[in-house]
């Protein structure tokens, strides 16, 4: 009879029991370019026109908020495959790098202002979306190392490996000797 060894199943936390939605970082950055993106292309043409009612920076930050919103529960669904809406904590640590595109965007038009004093609105448009990709690959490194990283390791600390040890095998006539 061979020795019975510990179940080699390994924890809920590691990575290979990820679950089967979970697609890989090529797989999520796409999900993220086209969720993430499309969210964004969409705010870039309501910014002017929020914008045309109110200051550039507070239409910015209406619809920074409105888009951080939608986009956290499609990275959470689709993008980084958690197989459940995020809850508040994720909502507020994914405002985060939210609140850093936001100062990337702000930066970015305020620059164009200086530079130029009445961009057309294409100008606009095309400084915005730069913008806010750049932002957004920074926004995908956090998001994806960080923010929806359960089940994956984290890369400030590395977990030690588990290693199953082997079971040890008594026999009932081992076990009615000691006894």
């Amino acid at each position: 009879m061979e020795p019975k060894t510990a179940d080699r199943a390994q924890s809920p936390s590691s990575p290979s029991l990820a679950s089967p939605a979970a697609p890989g970082p090529l797989a999520s950055f796409v999900r993220f370019v086209v969720c993430g993106g499309g969210i964004g292309v969409l705010s870039s043409f309501a910014v002017p026109l929020v914008a045309m009612t109110m200051p550039w920076a507070v239409a910015n930050a209406v619809i920074t908020v409105v888009s951080t919103l939608l986009c956290t529960e499609l990275h959470a669904l689709f993008t980084f495959g958690t197989g459940r809406r995020p809850g508040w904590r994720r909502h507020l640590q994914s405002s985060g790098s939210a609140a850093a595109a936001y100062a990337v965007t702000c930066a970015a038009m305020f620059l164009l202002h200086v530079i130029q004093s009445t961009p057309g609105m294409l100008t606009e448009q095309a400084v915005y979306l730069t913008a806010s990709g750049l932002a957004g690959i920074g926004r995908f490194l956090v998001l994806r190392l960080f923010v929806f990283a359960s089940g994956r390791k984290s890369p400030l600390r590395p977990r030690r490996p588990v290693l199953p040890l082997p079971r040890p095998a008594l026999t009932q006539a081992a076990v009615a000797a000691t006894c």
